[in-house]
């Protein structure tokens, strides 16, 4: 029997190079910036734009404390990195990070560079039985789970059977359930292309049938919460044996680096041991570190709250002014259907000479015929800029076949 397959990357580049080089020669992929103030950035000099592409959605990458304390870390330490695995030696601020951030979000939190390593680290040992006591489960992706968990199938494979359900299909999930003694769910918390995972059915389904439920977070850290524990964790008062939330700090956390949240001691020892990435490769530098510690802080004061504030209404104006299919759910991520690739790429290119960076959404990150302009807000935008954003977006769509501009299928 043929080995069941998880990637097919040379047919993805095969369908996808030509909207790639397309998106190229308009000028709208891999652009190098300066930072300003708010959400503005420097392309060249006397060229400034209003970016909506960025993931900081409290607008806290350019916090005067965040960057200070990391000026002040590198000063005293002398040093950015130091080159040996995590098993030997640590800075010590690494310990002072994973347990202020273990206080904060109320759980077990081990700290990587990335999510990416995060996820690298708990998925293996979740598909060997590690944290499930031995027994083996079936892994069940939601379609839409981020490409940095989608990208483990192939060797979770090799330890157990990997399934994929509908979007947020929790009838197809429950079924699955009712068949097999254990089962495991990877999902994101809120997806990167919208949308956010039905925590509540989740955990009605863990208690019913024992669910292992894996969650990635890093679009919903620090948006939610009193304390910015994040989407998933503030729905989730106590993690047990069977959920886990990894997490970005890269984000709405405003530095560097990802973090797993954990419930139990076990979980932990088995991470710190036998994960790849914690054993064999280093943490997240100096500088990240400090800057986390400092972020920290922010989260425990009352400024947290009030950014979460100016958020929520930044999201607001965004709905009132331009409708689409998340509307209401108060996320900061809002697709713009287009449909053609082409399309929008010719609408983000059109929108950055206005003044505007919008991410042009297309095949392999959306379906093909799906592409949709990606609109990241945060409460660094302006009531004005969003206005005005929206406005342009509108202006294009408008003007149709007969002026050149590409047109945009407005969503309900």
């Amino acid at each position: 029997m043929d080995k069941q397959r998880f990637r097919d990357l040379a047919s993805v580049i095969e369908k996808s190079r030509p909207d790639f080089d397309y998106a190229y020669s308009k000028g709208i992929m891999t652009l190098y910036a300066r930072s300003l103030e708010r959400r503005h950035v420097e392309l060249e000099p006397g060229r400034s734009v209003i970016e909506f592409a960025r993931g900081s959605y409290l607008g806290l990458d350019n916090h005067p404390m965040i960057v200070d304390a990391a000026i002040a870390a590198l000063a005293s330490y002398r040093s950015i990195q130091w080159s040996g695995a995590r098993t030997r030696l640590n800075f010590s601020l690494t310990r002072d990070l994973e347990y202020s951030l273990s206080e904060l979000f109320d759980a077990r939190v081990v700290v990587y560079s990335l999510v990416l390593t995060a996820n690298m680290s708990a998925l293996p040992l979740l598909a060997c039985g590690a944290f499930t006591r031995g027994r083996k489960p079936v892994l069940v992706f939601d379609r839409f789970a981020h490409a940095t968990l989608a990208y483990h199938k192939a060797v979770m494979a090799e330890d157990a059977e990997v399934l994929q359900i509908g979007h947020n299909d929790i009838e197809e999930l429950e079924g699955i359930c009712r068949k097999h003694t254990r089962v495991a769910y990877i999902c994101d918390g809120v997806y990167s292309m919208g949308g956010n995972a039905p925590i509540r059915e989740l955990l009605r389904l863990q208690e019913r049938y024992g669910l292992f439920i894996y969650i990635d977070d890093a679009h919903g850290i620090s948006i939610r919460g009193r304390n910015g524990q994040g989407y998933a964790k503030s729905q989730i008062t106590d993690l047990g044996e069977n959920t886990i939330i990894a997490a970005s700090l890269s984000k709405g956390f405003g530095v560097t680096g990802g973090v797993l949240m954990l419930g139990t001691e076990e979980q932990e020892k088995l991470l710190r041991r036998y994960a790849v990435p914690h054993a064999f490769s280093m943490g997240p530098d100096l500088a990240g570190i400090a800057g986390a510690l400092a972020s920290a802080e922010i989260h425990r004061s009352a400024e947290l709250g009030e950014r979460q504030a100016r958020l929520s209404r930044v999201v607001q104006c965004f709905d009132e002014k331009m409708p689409t299919q998340s509307s209401g759910d108060g996320m900061p991520i809002r697709m713009v259907p287009i449909g053609a690739s082409r399309a929008a790429v010719d609408t983000a290119a059109e929108l950055l000479r206005r003044g505007f960076y919008v991410a042009a959404a297309f095949y392999p990150t959306v379906p093909r015929d799906k592409a949709a302009l990606r609109v990241c807000l945060t409460a660094d935008h302006s009531l004005e800029e969003v206005t005005q954003l929206c406005e342009s977006i509108g202006d294009i769509a408008s003007c149709g076949a007969s002026t050149g501009c590409p047109r945009l299928e407005r969503g309900d």
